[in-house]
């Protein structure tokens, strides 16, 4: 792996994990399924935009279009709209662990639906994987962490790997992949709108740090962070650049205490090198020798 694949797969683990720390400011402010339907017609505008002006085409095939609504609906109406909802009674780094389940529950569908073979290493990094975050869920419970937000970025978590699943379809079909972004947005703003519109009432205690959170979640992991993700898979292939994952868990509760104070307790540094150190474990034994 070269230096240049490195540096953007350290840069894509930063942007990716920060989202939740800036979710977190946004729905202490605003209501969010509306601040996230607003923030995917901005990001889906802004992508399709470009796209068009690097000449890609909306000329998509049927299994494209199939890929662009599933992702749509369960990364960006399902994952991230529980996410969002969840995340006004729970703190952003315990829905970053939670979230940070997904390679784990890639390779177990891999493995139990779609039959793809799974080395013991991996197989022992499923179990830690499932058995940090588990430790980390019934201690924080313990403390008093609300059981609906868990249940929901739960339920999150297995919609987007459905999404990271389907979205191998969308790939199979060559170009137009900031297209295919940019479009996958949008279906999930028009998924979020009416249900916004039908469940909360427009009440933003407008501030500094709501308009930077909203900036920033809207064109860093929004649209920069999956452009470095198809430039990093492109690069060193898909599974090499699934390995920088193992950052995520890190990386979120990281910067979730350092903007936002909340509080850590060695159980949770704990379940989080264990959930860290097996989504490496996962990826290396799926990692083809050089």
């Amino acid at each position: 792996m070269d230096i240049r694949a490195l540096l953007g797969g350290l840069l894509f683990a930063l942007i990716w994990s920060s989202a939740f720390a800036s979710a977190r400011i946004i729905v202490e402010a605003a209501p969010p399924l509306t601040a996230l339907a607003l923030r995917f017609l901005i990001s889906g505008g802004i992508g399709i935009g470009i796209a068009l002006a690097m000449g890609q085409s909306m000329r998509l095939s049927a299994a494209q279009w199939r890929a662009v609504v599933i992702f749509g609906v369960c990364q960006n109406a399902l994952y991230l709209g529980l996410n969002f909802v969840a995340m006004q009674w729970i703190e952003a780094s315990l829905a970053a662990i939670i979230a940070s389940t997904m390679p784990l529950l890639v390779a177990a569908a891999s493995w139990g639906l779609f039959r793809d073979r799974l080395p013991a290493l991996g197989l022992a990094g499923l179990a830690a994987g499932f058995f940090g975050v588990g430790l980390i869920m019934v201690q924080r419970l313990s403390g008093g962490a609300d059981a609906l937000g868990i249940v929901l970025c739960l339920i999150g978590a297995v919609a987007l790997t459905v999404a990271t699943l389907a979205v191998r379809v969308a790939a199979q079909g060559g170009g137009n992949l900031l297209m295919i972004v940019g479009l996958q947005m949008l279906v999930g703003s028009a998924v979020l709108a009416p249900i916004a519109a039908l469940t909360e009432t427009i009440v933003v205690d407008w501030s500094v740090p709501l308009v930077v959170a909203f900036a920033y979640t809207t064109l860093m992991p929004g649209l920069l962070a999956t452009l470095i993700w198809f430039w990093l898979v492109g690069r060193i292939g898909a599974t090499r650049a699934a390995t920088f994952h193992f950052l995520n868990p890190v990386f979120g509760v990281a910067i979730a205490a350092v903007l936002l104070g909340e509080g850590l307790s060695w159980v949770d540094v704990l379940g989080v090198a264990i959930v860290a150190a097996g989504i490496l474990a996962v990826q290396l034994s799926r990692a083809k020798p050089a």
